[in-house]
């Protein structure tokens, strides 16, 4: 028997698969294609304060091996989120997180302080991609400075497992994560989508209604695996790799390069059951490779 199960903080996974926020609805969408109990996790849409209606239409394009998106955190709000969804996705044989999002420090740490309240959600993912509107827009998580701030902020009114996401869009990703690392993450998942955008030439206009939208997708992978393998030599916290995982044989290069787990996101557009044939991957690759234990090749690429 392989061993798949891993701690990310004190959050426990059967195994280091999960879904990644905003591709798999809150999971019970999914059911009917897959056993939800056979994954690590899943990591539910993101969730504000506030009811948000999102971006108007158009707001997602493909791409060359990838996708753009612009859905603009459509959601009911946390206290829906508590009401309504909650009880229908509290008793899953599966870790529940939930990604929490906000235009202000004030906004994460109400939703943080909700969700805090919730039995059965045992950690939050903080989504530091979002514009902070008190700073005229620009991203949480493009400034060290802001990164602190509002990580030391939602630590306080959080006492389960934080993950923090990182965002790609930024010069040097280790100090990122490292002012998050230092504020009380116990975990960081990276990469959130990289900012790009699509032309329909003949229209001469923008594919998307906001012009440029967050492109994921097969074609960040490379990217994606970088930054992880640079921020697995930089910090202490445990990661969660994403980025254009489309197999198993993706998922174990994150491994390979640091990541105690992954997100699979895009890949679920274009197969449901992607995610379970991941994680059975992952093991069928343990078992050729003689390990007894998903834990000998966490972080280990040869040099």
């Amino acid at each position: 028997m392989v061993k798949l199960n891993v701690n990310i903080g004190n959050l426990k996974l059967k195994n280091p698969v999960m879904t990644a926020s905003g591709t798999f609805g809150y999971g019970t969408e999914y059911s009917d294609f897959i056993d939800l109990s056979k994954l690590g996790g899943i990591i539910v849409k993101g969730t504000t304060l506030a009811p948000r209606q999102g971006n108007p239409y158009p707001r997602m394009a493909e791409t060359p091996s990838g996708m753009l998106n612009a859905v603009g955190l459509q959601n009911k709000g946390v206290d829906h989120f508590v009401e309504k969804i909650y009880p229908q996705i509290k008793d899953l044989d599966t870790a529940v997180v939930v990604n929490v999002s906000g235009s202000t420090i004030e906004d994460y740490v109400a939703v943080a302080e909700k969700i805090n309240a919730l039995d059965n959600i045992p950690a939050i993912e903080l989504n530091i991609s979002c514009p902070n509107v008190k700073e005229g827009g620009m991203a949480f998580g493009t400034s060290p400075r802001s990164v602190e701030n509002v990580v030391k902020a939602v630590r306080q009114a959080y006492n389960k497992t934080l993950i923090v996401k990182l965002s790609p869009n930024v010069t040097d990703i280790t100090e990122i994560a490292r002012a998050a690392e230092a504020e009380g993450a116990d975990s960081l998942s990276l990469i959130n989508t990289m900012l790009g955008m699509a032309i329909d030439a003949e229209r001469r206009r923008p594919l998307l209604s906001t012009v440029t939208g967050g492109l994921s997708g097969a074609c960040v992978k490379p990217v994606a695996l970088r930054m992880v393998w640079q921020v697995s030599k930089s910090v202490k916290v445990p990661l969660i790799g994403l980025g254009g995982i489309m197999n198993a044989t993706d998922a174990v290069e994150f491994l390979l390069a640091g990541a105690s787990a992954v997100q699979i996101g895009t890949a679920n557009f274009i197969d449901p059951q992607i995610s379970v044939k991941v994680a059975e991957g992952i093991e069928e690759y343990l078992v050729r490779q003689g390990c007894h234990s998903v834990q000998e090749i966490i972080g280990g690429l040869i040099l």
